[in-house]
């Protein structure tokens, strides 16, 4: 017969078991206090999951931080619990759609009309394993939004960045780089389209768009960081079909989201990135649970990086001068 010592002992070892593996999952924590008092932050897509955490932090650490959204509804709302939450009025709302061209250039236009620096921009906003879909401008929705939307913000604000150097763009990207490879022949996916190769891809470019902007930056005082956040209990993998219904189930989400991490630990890489002043000499790396990793050997293909922001640049409608 089991005694209740025994019975006692067995719980306390499964409790303890359980939370050295929520532990490891949660992965690295930014543990500094390094404060960012009065820095102008740009966050794309912060209206919810892990760019919704990374502000709330910031706006704690004495941030300004513009939160750039699609949706208005959503990140309205987002602000009233992002003040509520850290007490900071210091949160700003703008309108940015990344699979339109023509909103990231007034998204753009309006915030140099308004802010005379920008110490931090984080391209946090992003979309995952969609079905076929054509972004404003004609180009596959995830090398749109993930890479495209995000290099012609990067480099119409790269300007403001220089001028407030030092200062960082930090790019999310994903472990699923390591999976991805540059199409050189079918970037835009016109001639085939799977959805998880699509978003490999979007990925891995934007390790490649961080080398290059790195090399392309060097002794300006800007420094460039690509983030893999984890796998992380957000919306992202919506578009996932038969994989997100069951992820939403009420029988099987429990014990599936134990083995994600939280939005709060997702956000700690970038974080890290945006705040440590240890990496200040850093620059055009990739991180991963608040410590450099090397990316995959696509990842560090300079040539392939160098191919993909002139086509980038062309197919965004750069001129020579400004890229």
């Amino acid at each position: 017969m089991i005694s209740f010592v025994q019975i006692a002992a067995c719980s306390l070892i499964a409790f303890v078991g359980f939370k050295l593996l929520r532990l490891y999952i949660e992965g690295g924590q930014f543990r500094k206090r390094t404060r960012c008092d009065g820095k102008v932050i740009v966050i794309t897509g912060a209206n919810t999951g892990i760019g919704k955490e990374t502000a709330k932090e910031l706006l704690k650490r004495g941030g300004k931080v513009y939160i750039a959204c699609r949706s208005l509804e959503k990140a309205n709302q987002a602000r009233k619990d992002l003040m509520a939450e850290t007490g900071s009025t210091e949160i700003h709302v703008r309108q940015l759609d990344l699979s339109s061209l023509d909103s990231v250039r007034e998204f753009a236009a309006k915030f140099l009309k308004e802010e005379q620096r920008l110490d931090i921009l984080i391209n946090n906003a992003g979309v995952m394993a969609c079905p076929k879909a054509l972004t404003k401008d004609g180009f596959e929705q995830q090398i749109g939004v993930n890479h495209l939307g995000h290099f012609l913000l990067t480099n119409l604000l790269l300007d403001r960045l220089k001028s407030s150097a030092p200062s960082r763009v930090v790019n999310l990207s994903s472990l699923a780089h390591r999976f991805g490879t540059i199409n050189r022949r079918d970037l835009n996916s016109e001639q085939s389209y799977n959805q998880v190769t699509a978003y490999c891809q979007s990925k891995l470019a934007n390790i490649l768009f961080t080398r290059e902007l790195a090399k392309r930056l060097e002794g300006t005082g800007v420094t460039t960081y690509a983030v893999h956040p984890g796998t992380v209990d957000t919306e992202l993998p919506r578009h996932m079909g038969s994989f997100f219904f069951l992820f939403e189930h009420n029988l099987v989400k429990p014990i599936l989201r134990l083995t994600f991490k939280t939005p709060k630990s997702g956000a700690q890489t970038s974080l890290y990135t945006a705040l440590d002043e240890d990496l200040a000499n850093e620059s055009g790396k990739y991180y991963a649970d608040c410590r450099a990793v090397k990316p995959s050997k696509e990842g560090r293909d300079n040539d392939t990086a160098r191919w993909l922001w002139d086509i980038s640049s062309k197919m965004v409608g750069l001129s020579e001068k400004s890229s």
